[in-house]
C-alpha cells in the first residue's frame, strides 16, 4: 500500500494573487508520492517552490520546467471580491507564459506585463526517501498551435514493497487548445514509457469520464469529486488514475489548501 497526492499549487498564490504557505499545504497532503503542477521558480533563483518544499519535507524530487512566464506580484491584501488571477493572458485564461508562439508587442508594452515577476513554471514529482527511485524519464508532447507550453509528463520508476511501479505526473492543456492530440501522444507513450502497474496524476483540464472513456482507456479513476474552483468546486479536472494490478482503496478530494485547485489523494493497493 502506498499513497499518492496531486496538487496544482498555482505558484503559491490563491485565485486572487494572495500568497499561501505552500510548504505547509504540501506537508498536509501526507503522501508517499506527491505530484505538483504550476510550481514557480523566480528568474535567477537556483531552486523553485517544488525544490524548496522537497528540501523542507525531506522528499526526493524529479522536476521539469514547462514554460517561462510572468506572474503578478503577490497581493497580500487583495480582497475576495478582486478576481484577478495569479497569471494573466489577454483572453483571461489562467496562465501567462512565453513559449512556442511569441506574445505581441502590445501585450509586452502593458504596465501589467512590465510589473509582473519573470520566471518559469513546471511540474514535479516528490517521493519519500524510504521509496527507492530506480529511474526517471520525460515524455515530451507536441506543442499545440493554440497553446504556448511545451507539455510533457514526468515518469518515475519506483520500487514499492518490492514491486516495480511507475508514477507519472503531467499538466495537460485545455480541450479548446486542441489537447486531443496530446492525449493521443501520452496514451501511446505510456504504453512503453511506464511500467504495467502505473499511476498517472495531474491537472488534466478535462473531466474524468472523458479522460478514462475516450483518452486513456485501460486506466481507472482513483478519486471522484469536484476540485475546481476551490471556493465552490463544480468540476473535477485534477485526477489520479491507476492501471494494471493497482487498486484505489480510498480516494478523496481534500479541503482547500491555498491554491485555486483542491488537492486529491488516494491510497493505492498493489493487488
Amino acid at each position: 500500500m502506498f499513497s499518492v497526492a496531486n496538487f496544482n499549487m498555482h505558484c503559491g498564490m490563491d485565485g486572487w494573487g494572495r500568497p499561501f504557505d505552500f510548504v505547509g499545504s504540501i506537508r498536509g497532503l501526507d503522501a508517499d508520492v506527491i505530484v505538483l503542477e504550476e510550481a514557480w521558480t523566480t528568474e535567477g533563483a537556483a531552486n523553485g517552490q517544488a525544490e524548496e518544499a522537497a528540501a523542507a519535507l525531506g522528499y526526493q524530487i524529479v522536476s521539469h520546467v514547462l514554460s517561462e512566464g510572468r506572474r503578478i506580484r503577490p497581493q497580500p491584501g487583495a480582497p475576495d471580491t478582486w478576481r484577478a488571477r495569479a497569471f494573466w493572458l489577454p483572453n483571461n485564461t489562467i496562465l501567462y507564459q512565453e513559449g512556442a508562439r511569441p506574445l505581441s508587442e502590445r501585450v509586452r508594452a502593458t504596465a501589467r506585463w512590465q510589473e509582473a515577476e519573470p520566471g518559469r513554471w513546471g511540474i514535479a514529482v516528490l517521493v519519500r526517501p524510504e521509496i527507492r527511485i530506480e529511474a526517471s524519464r520525460l515524455l515530451h508532447l507536441s506543442v499545440l498551435r493554440a497553446d504556448r507550453v511545451r507539455r510533457a509528463a514526468i515518469v518515475v520508476d519506483l520500487e514499492v514493497e518490492g514491486r516495480p511501479v511507475s508514477v507519472a505526473g503531467t499538466h495537460m492543456s485545455h480541450l479548446h487548445f486542441g489537447s486531443h492530440r496530446n492525449w493521443a501522444e501520452l496514451r501511446t507513450q505510456l504504453r512503453e514509457g511506464a511500467r504495467p502497474d502505473a499511476v498517472l496524476a495531474g491537472d488534466m483540464n478535462t473531466w474524468g469520464p472523458l479522460v478514462v472513456g475516450a483518452f486513456m482507456p485501460g486506466w481507472r479513476r482513483a478519486v471522484i469529486g469536484p476540485t475546481w474552483p476551490t471556493w465552490r468546486p463544480h468540476s473535477q479536472i485534477d485526477h489520479i488514475l491507476v492501471r494494471g494490478s493497482l487498486r484505489s482503496v480510498s480516494g478523496r478530494v481534500l479541503p482547500h489548501a491555498g491554491s485555486d485547485h483542491r488537492p486529491v489523494r488516494a491510497e493505492i493497493a498493489l493487488t
